[in-house]
């Protein structure tokens, strides 16, 4: 199996270990549980409207809500909103449930929540519903050129 995100990964020579599960249910709390990962180290990635045509890639621990307005001020806009699941999918390119920040249709400017970089592993979607990446939160900030700050409530 390999997605645009697995691909991307491998031109960039990073080394990540791809876990398969089956999915059944959206969202980083069934993935985190099916893989018996933590879920605070479960990374999901939200596409998010910044205004004038402007979006971004918020990467959260699974057990965290992102902050719009904290967001909104980390990127320099005046206010941040979730994107629909289309608008989500065409900006990508991957169905809602699967969406990896590797290998987007678009690339895009890309935050990281402060908490996750200090794992030695972190999991994160990998392109496809049923599989999840798993590697070094330094080398997702190193290979996205991500912000670290602090985004989640």
């Amino acid at each position: 199996m390999s997605t645009r995100g697995v691909k991307f990964l491998q031109q960039h020579k990073i080394e990540f270990e791809l876990i398969r599960y089956d999915h059944q249910i959206k969202g980083a709390e069934f993935a985190a549980t099916s893989i018996g990962f933590p879920l605070s180290q479960t990374i999901k990635t939200l596409v998010v409207d910044l205004g004038d045509k402007r979006y971004c890639l918020a990467l959260l621990p699974g057990d965290r809500q992102l902050s719009l307005k904290q967001l909104a001020r980390v990127c320099g806009a005046k206010r941040a909103a979730m994107v629909d699941t289309a608008t989500a999918e065409r900006i990508t390119g991957y169905l809602v449930g699967g969406i990896s920040p590797f290998g987007t249709r678009q690339k895009l400017e890309t935050v990281m929540e402060t908490s996750l970089i200090d794992f030695d592993t972190v999991v994160i979607n990998a392109g496809q519903r049923g599989s999840m990446l798993r590697l070094a939160p330094e080398n997702i900030r190193t290979v996205l050129n991500c912000t670290v700050a602090e985004i989640a409530e």
